[in-house]
């Protein structure tokens, strides 16, 4: 189960680089279910995600990098390019991190925060760090699978 609440971010840290970051590319074979491919370094992994806004099923498994090349080619949809920040967060004595996006094609420019949490409880009641700009948890517009359908003009 995930179980993980997303925001928008309208200035990222002045620090952004000194946090642990790499590159994901990733696009939907699918988007009814979510089924998608990701590459993360020399990591290639299939996911299947269940309907939901802030908690859902998820499945992943791994992919050899010739499994992913097939499947990318077979996207529905455009190819998302981002890099991934990680950067810790203590809350309330808890450690959480946060999974900083900033978008390159075909969102250039976005950054989105998701946290995961262990419970639905504990997601409702975390209070985002006043660096954080408005809740897209629940807004549909801000699912990686939506994004990847927005035409060329919109995106």
């Amino acid at each position: 189960m995930e179980i993980e609440r997303k925001w928008l971010i309208p200035s990222p840290p002045a620090d952004l680089e000194s946090f642990p970051h790499r590159k994901i590319e990733q696009a939907y074979l699918c988007t009814d279910p979510v089924v998608r491919v990701r590459q993360k370094g020399n990591d290639y992994i299939l996911t299947i995600k269940g309907r939901g806004m802030l908690a859902r099923e998820e499945h992943e498994l791994p992919l050899t990098a010739e499994a992913y090349g097939h499947l990318l080619a077979k996207a529905d949809g455009r190819i998302i390019t981002k890099t991934r920040y990680n950067i810790p967060l203590i809350c309330e004595g808890k450690e959480l991190l946060i999974e900083l996006d900033h978008f390159e094609r075909p969102h250039r420019g976005l950054y989105l925060a998701e946290i995961e949490f262990s419970s639905v409880e504990e997601a409702l009641a975390f209070t985002a760090p006043d660096w954080f700009g408005e809740d897209v948890t629940d807004d549909p517009a801000y699912h990686n699978s939506y994004m990847s359908q927005l035409p060329p003009e919109e995106a």
